[in-house]
């Protein structure tokens, strides 16, 4: 927690000191007058009674009093908060999507990954989704409205074709908005076989500062390509390229739990910001409500004078 008057912490602390001195002042003199006009057996009776409600009441006022005058010194406390913006999600639906190495599918992992980062996603921040094999497609443009977006990944086409990153890439950037806080993942088993140099395409975006987050989908079990005697490999080296190249990072997911799990964290990192909130108001609430509840505490067991 840091204070933007750090100086206001003294006053707080002196208030505090004072309004103590004062309390514990008043509580000795109103003891003394109740033994001064009391009987034998009041006395006898006062002397037994425990000091420790009075002294727990009197520190119950000093805090409310150190937090109110402490809100004066606008305490700001580091917070994640969100910032709305732009992601747009690039998904590999190529052949070797159909892979069955992350069950059930490759392809049915990213999609329900998809899901559930739309349906966490804050309503501030708008979501697309290009989908790319051979080509690269936008099946929607950045966008608040949930239901369009639930439309749109309805609309992934199954696995089939080769695998166009760089077109990707590319679909993105021409997606996002020209202003505002701009991020592009792309989920892929990471082998380009087709279009434009992804390379040049995620220089493109770190050119435009848009930070690329880059998720690599599958295993190293060798699983082939369904239909094929291919391998469906994954190149890490060249996702891990590709979003250094724009200030991004890289992760890997080998099967469906990792992948919603990493889906989860760029959720996070890409709709929310930590930055310094003013705690201000939070301080000064503690402090009345802390404040009156002593106070009634203290009438309702007649400790005030």
């Amino acid at each position: 927690m840091t204070f933007s008057h750090p100086w206001m912490l003294a006053v707080a602390a002196g208030a505090a000191a004072v309004c103590w001195m004062l309390f514990r002042s008043a509580m000795n003199r109103a003891g003394a007058n109740a033994l001064r006009y009391s009987n034998l057996a009041f006395l006898t009776g006062a002397l037994r009674a425990p000091a420790w409600p009075s002294r727990l009441l009197g520190a119950g006022v000093t805090l409310a009093v150190l937090l109110l005058a402490a809100a004066f010194a606008h305490p700001r406390v580091r917070a994640a908060v969100p910032v709305g913006g732009s992601v747009v999600l690039c998904v590999d639906t190529s052949g070797s999507m159909a892979a069955t190495d992350v069950a059930p599918t490759r392809a049915q992992a990213a999609l329900d990954a998809l899901r559930a980062f739309a349906n966490a996603a804050p309503a501030s921040t708008a979501v697309g989704i290009v989908s790319f094999a051979t080509g690269a497609q936008v099946l929607a443009a950045p966008t608040r409205d949930r239901d369009r977006l639930k439309d749109a990944l309805q609309n992934i086409p199954p696995p089939n074709g080769a695998t166009a990153i760089g077109d990707a890439l590319s679909a993105a950037q021409n997606a996002l908005p020209k202003t505002g806080r701009r991020v592009v993942v792309l989920i892929t088993d990471g082998e380009n076989t087709y279009g434009s140099d992804p390379m040049q395409a995620a220089r493109a975006l770190g050119a435009a500062r848009i930070p690329l987050y880059s998720i690599g989908i599958g295993t190293d079990s060798g699983s082939l390509i369904p239909g094929t005697l291919q391998t469906a490999g994954i190149d890490e080296d060249a996702l891990r390229a590709y979003a250094a190249a724009t200030g991004g990072t890289y992760s890997r997911a080998s099967n469906a739990v990792q992948l919603r799990e990493a889906l989860g964290r760029l959720g996070r990192t890409t709709a929310f910001e930590r930055r310094d909130v003013d705690a201000s108001l939070p301080v000064a609430l503690a402090g009345g409500v802390l404040l009156i509840a002593t106070l009634f505490a203290g009438l309702w067991a007649g400790r005030y004078p």
